[in-house]
């Protein structure tokens, strides 16, 4: 059939309309207004029990751990951290007017927070969790607000953010938020207790657990429907807050909170990599939030048990040396210098509380990069005290340090041992380093 010259008109009409349209849609969802700017608040005009509140919640959400660069000044930003995407830096989150969020209403930083936001239009990148931050109710980002603007103010502006070309134009971001921002209030279940309510309110919300320990899709969202089932953080396995966790059998209510509070536990074994600073902040949080959140992740683990704790399942301490050094002879040699005088079982270390290694999660893990990192890396203290291990990056090849870790899971477990051990140590070594 031939087309007339109206026909064609009416046609490009339609396609013009169309490219118009689709166009408008897009503006409508990438623009986001600038809000105004205000004068600074004075510190004394926020109420004192607010500022308190706002101080724990900040707690919650490990704020400072993010916001603050190595040796900075608190929650000046400026924070290196990388991503699968490239580098981004935290933004500065005193009340400095022109580095900070001094120029910011309570509604931008709501806005911020929610929507991922900034004060200027433009669009957050979702380091900063706003995915969880949407379910933060307005009377605790009051709080928070009136604790971040009574800080110091502190002029610093971050470095530009380091990612691969392309991923720079922020617009992009409005994207991300079609495909995986759930703006949502948070609900409580009336069949639950208040405590497990506020577990939950805290774990989905400020916490921002499910950050580490939710896997995540190619386009780094989280993937639903797989809340909790574990995750990588900084080179490291947050392992999963679910049944799925191996260790789940030594985990209830009360071991949680010890965990969580000190960054030890006997069943368990002291907190390394991030979920270190994580503890830290916890310590200063008070115990009732804390037991709240550990509730709420016994009953993840738990699921089937109708609100009674679980048991924690002791296991007698494992200690196969005889088997292990006849397999791992050099191994066996390496660890009597080096680790038996806090790791042997005999040792005062363990007398004392220590977690033995035949409780250590990472030894007993299907994957062992999270043993292969404590290695490395070693354990710092994050605040004055607290578990510590020194690195053995620099003293050990990657020979050496996989026969030791072969040597350990063989003497201190009844695991099979893992496969390609030196390569896998190879390469993590490689990832720190980059």
């Amino acid at each position: 059939m031939k087309l007339s010259k109206r026909h064609l008109a009416i046609g490009a009409a339609f396609v013009s309309a169309m490219i118009v349209t689709g166009i408008g849609i897009a503006a409508w969802i990438v623009y986001e207004p600038a809000l105004p700017e205000i004068a600074r608040p004075s510190p004394s005009s926020f109420d004192r029990g607010l500022v308190a509140k706002g101080e724990q919640l900040a707690t919650v959400g490990d704020c400072i751990v993010c916001h603050t660069a190595p040796n900075g000044a608190p929650f000046a930003g400026a924070r290196a951290l990388p991503t699968p995407f490239g580098t981004l830096f935290s933004n500065n989150i005193t009340p400095d007017e022109k580095t900070g969020i001094g120029a910011w209403s309570l509604a931008a930083f709501s806005r911020a927070m929610r929507q991922g936001v900034g004060r200027d239009g433009s669009h957050l990148y979702p380091a900063l969790p706003y995915e969880h931050f949407t379910h933060v109710s307005d009377d605790d980002l009051k709080a928070i607000y009136a604790f971040l603007m009574t800080r110091q103010p502190v002029s610093q502006q971050a470095p530009e953010n380091q990612l691969l070309p392309g991923l720079g134009f922020r617009p992009l971001l409005a994207g991300w938020k079609l495909l995986f921002l759930r703006q949502t209030a948070f609900e409580p279940q009336a069949n639950e207790s208040a405590e497990w309510n506020r577990g939950k309110y805290l774990v989905d919300g400020l916490a921002h657990c499910g950050g580490c320990h939710t896997p995540r899709n190619l386009g780094g969202g989280e993937e639903k429907g797989r809340e909790f089932a574990g995750g990588v953080a900084e080179g490291w396995n947050a392992p999963a807050l679910d049944t799925t966790n191996p260790s789940a059998a030594t985990w209830n209510a009360d071991s949680l909170f010890a965990y969580l509070k000190t960054g030890s536990n006997r069943e368990h074994s002291a907190a390394g990599g991030p979920m270190g600073p994580v503890a830290e902040g916890l310590s200063r949080l008070n115990d009732a939030d804390v037991r709240a959140i550990a509730v709420y992740v016994a009953s993840r683990m738990h699921p089937s048990r109708d609100g009674a704790p679980a048991a924690v399942a002791a296991e007698a301490g494992i200690d196969n040396r005889s088997a292990a050094a006849a397999a791992h002879p050099e191994a066996d040699l390496l660890f009597e210098g080096a680790c038996s005088g806090c790791h042997a079982p005999s040792a005062p270390m363990n007398v004392n509380g220590r977690p033995l290694l035949s409780s250590t999660s990472d030894l007993k893990a299907d994957d062992p990069r999270n043993a292969v990192q404590t290695l490395l890396r070693g354990i710092e203290p994050p605040g004055e005290k607290g578990p510590y291990m020194p690195s053995f990056s620099n003293t050990v090849t990657d020979r050496q340090l996989a026969e030791l870790l072969a040597y350990a899971r063989a003497r201190f477990t009844n695991k099979p041992a893992w496969p390609d051990l030196e390569a896998a140590v190879g390469d993590i070594r490689k990832e720190n380093a980059e």
